[in-house]
């Protein structure tokens, strides 16, 4: 017998969702739309067609627990339904049910990072980019902005950090997050921040190489400098990677114009794979007084956005193949890919991404724990 899922926490956290449609003239409950919604693309599907087609297939389960009173709605309705939700107010309710699943306390290291969904492009218009903050330790998606078209990440960041609790949190950001408002942002919110330096912000980049070569070259204090070496290897692949810290910022120009900032540095990556060796060296700035290891942890553990959030939904969820051109539609449907990943992360089976949403297409009873577990987490 499968499982019915009781769905007490889904609806606690989504009951702030308001219902856009004309009183007295909707056949589908609000929340029954938005779970079936969810659950069809924990089980493999990919738009509005594909989960309306799943809903029907399993629609004697789900009355188990949901009421249908209309039966199941159409794509069509599926597709009108997110493309008038509010998106703010959705992704607070997608992401403070993920939180009391992943049970997160603090939200540790957040990285942020954009990512295009390419199949959005319609009409002459550019794809949809989201900017997306991402906790590290948890793997847990924390929020995401959409960048205006006629912006870009720059502008998203500050709407993104507005909507985060950044009270004792490390924010780390690639070079395009590296600005003084950016900063100030962060450290007002209660943060920290590791801005990865380029030549955006070409006198910085000058003063901190300047900086880390009369460091290599003993010109500095000692006690100013900090240096870390780690080797990870497997799979034919040896990746070395060295940080040097330093706290005297004598050389940086408009250092006092950083808000809190505590050091500069650098992480120079050596990687060989198959006897192919190439190096990267990394620039970058804090404001946290944090040891050389700390620093290379946290700018490895940034890229954990691109690994385990992007690359996932590409793959796993093939994102950039996704049809769904309203820009509203499109948002809401990304939020539910992340709490979807998160859901299946948590669930405790020992299979990838993909085959678990597999098996949850073809399992009513895999499907039902998935939900079960995520309910159970977020009421303990």
């Amino acid at each position: 017998m499968a499982a019915n899922p009781r769905l007490g926490s889904i609806r606690k956290h989504f009951r702030p969702l308001k219902d856009p449609r004309v009183v007295g003239r909707t056949t589908h409950r609000l929340i029954d739309v938005v779970v079936l919604a969810i659950c069809g693309v924990i089980a493999n599907c990919d738009d509005w067609p594909d989960i309306a087609l799943f809903a029907k297939k399993r629609e004697s389960w789900f009355k188990r627990f949901l009421a249908l009173p209309g039966g199941v709605p159409s794509h069509d309705t599926f597709e009108r339904v997110f493309a008038v939700l509010d998106v703010a107010v959705f992704e607070r309710c997608c992401v403070a049910w993920l939180r009391e699943v992943a049970q997160l306390v603090g939200a540790g290291q957040i990285a942020i990072d954009g990512k295009s969904l390419c199949g959005s492009a319609a009409g002459g218009l550019a794809p949809l980019h989201l900017v997306s903050a991402w906790a590290t330790h948890a793997r847990l998606s924390l929020g995401q902005v959409a960048v205006d078209s006629k912006s870009n990440e720059i502008t998203a960041i500050p709407r993104l950090l507005e909507l985060l609790d950044l009270h004792g949190a490390l924010v780390t950001i690639d070079a395009i997050g590296c600005q003084k408002e950016i900063a100030k942002k962060i450290v007002s919110g209660g943060g920290n921040y590791v801005l990865v330096v380029k030549a955006n912000q070409e006198r910085l980049l000058n003063d901190i190489q300047e900086t880390v070569g009369r460091a290599l070259d003993g010109e500095l204090p000692t006690a100013k400098v900090r240096q870390s070496t780690t080797t990870d290897q497997g799979h034919g692949r040896v990746e070395k990677r060295s940080c040097i810290v330093i706290t005297d910022l004598s050389g940086i120009r408009d250092r006092k114009q950083w808000p809190k900032l505590k050091a500069v540095g650098m992480c120079f990556r050596e990687r060989t794979i198959n006897g192919v060796t190439t190096e990267e060296a990394n620039y970058f700035i804090g404001s946290q007084a944090m040891g050389a290891r700390r620093y290379g942890t946290a700018l490895r553990d940034h890229w954990g956005i691109e690994n385990q959030l992007h690359w996932q939904l590409d793959v796993s969820f093939r994102e950039d193949d996704s049809r769904v051109e309203n820009p509203h539609g499109a948002t809401n449907l990304a939020m539910i890919r992340k709490l979807a990943l998160g859901l299946l992360k948590k669930h405790p089976r020992k299979d990838s991404i993909a085959r678990k949403r597999k098996t949850a297409a073809l399992d009513v009873e895999f499907l039902g724990e998935v939900l079960a577990q995520a309910d159970k987490l977020a009421q303990v």
